[in-house]
Order: C-alpha cells, then sequence, then structure tokens
C-alpha cells in the first residue's frame, strides 16, 4: 500500500518539525495538526511513511542529539538532559543506558577515549554507526534483558 505525494509531504512537515525542535513535546495530536489529519492516521501513516512510531522517533532524535552533545561538548549531563527534552534526569540517564548500553558519563568517556581513532573514519560513517536502532520499544528491550537473565524453570522429577 503506497501512499499519496501529498500526504507524504504533510508527514515530512511533522517530522521536520520534531527534527527542527526535538526538545518540545510533541503529543501524536500536536504532530496531526502540523500535518492536517486525524491523530489515528497520522500515527498509522508515520510508522508506515518512516518506519518507526512518532515517538520513538522522536526518542532516537533525542538521543542521538544527547550522544553528540555528551562527545563534543562538556556541559553537564543534567544541562544535556534539559536541552535535548528530558524533564528528569533519572529517566534520560536510564532511557540513555537501555539505548546505548552505557550511562551518558561512561559514553562520554569512552567517545572521547576512541576520539583519536575516530579522525581516519568519515563523520557520517561514524554518526550511522552510532545511531540508536529502535526498531523494538525500549521497554520491550528491558523485557528481553531480563528474560534472559532469569533462569527457565525445571521441572522436578517425583
Amino acid at each position: 500500500m503506497t501512499q499519496s505525494p501529498e500526504l507524504l509531504r504533510r508527514l515530512l512537515r511533522a517530522k521536520d518539525r520534531m527534527d527542527a525542535f526535538p526538545d518540545q513535546a510533541w503529543a501524536v495530536e500536536r504532530l496531526a495538526e502540523v500535518s492536517a489529519v486525524s491523530p489515528a492516521h497520522f500515527a498509522r501513516s508515520f510508522k508506515q511513511a518512516f518506519g518507526l512510531p512518532p515517538h520513538r522517533y522522536l526518542l532516537t532524535r533525542r538521543i542521538e542529539r544527547a550522544a553528540s552533545l555528551l562527545r563534543d561538548t562538556d556541559a553537564p549531563v543534567i544541562d544535556i538532559a534539559l536541552k535535548t527534552g528530558w524533564t528528569s534526569i533519572g529517566t534520560f540517564g536510564r532511557i540513555f543506558r537501555d539505548i546505548t548500553g552505557e550511562s551518558p558519563r561512561e559514553y562520554r568517556q569512552r567517545a572521547r577515549a576512541s576520539a583519536t581513532l575516530a579522525g581516519a573514519i568519515p563523520e557520517c560513517v561514524l554518526r550511522a554507526a552510532e545511531r540508536p536502532d529502535l526498531k523494538t520499544a525500549v521497554l520491550e528491550k528491558r523485557r528481553q534483558a531480563v528474560a534472559a537473565t532469569v533462569a527457565p524453570p525445571t521441572k522436578e522429577v517425583p
């Protein structure tokens, strides 16, 4: 099923708004209003067009921006969290760890240690390699990690 070019332009308008202002709260209703479609139609169409639901897309952009600020600035983690749209440092740290596998501080230390090696690799390749993979919801990733650490039940033999 293909989408009309007009609808894709409208969806792209909403996507561009999220890209320009990832620190703002973008409820589906607000994005649907930007796209001039209903919220349910917007959510379905956005996922079909871009491969991710709007919330996960925004989450990806926020984590990418936070990772960039952690790599390239000396700003405190709390300032970076607030600049990228998080209202809670705890939530930011938990989600950042769930997605990247490292705390913001660990990520900054590793990125700075490997900065000398990065000169030989084009920046666009590095950024693509570090882009968060949010094909699976963050909570689902957490459930899978817990399930992998829990031993399967054993049967008792009478």
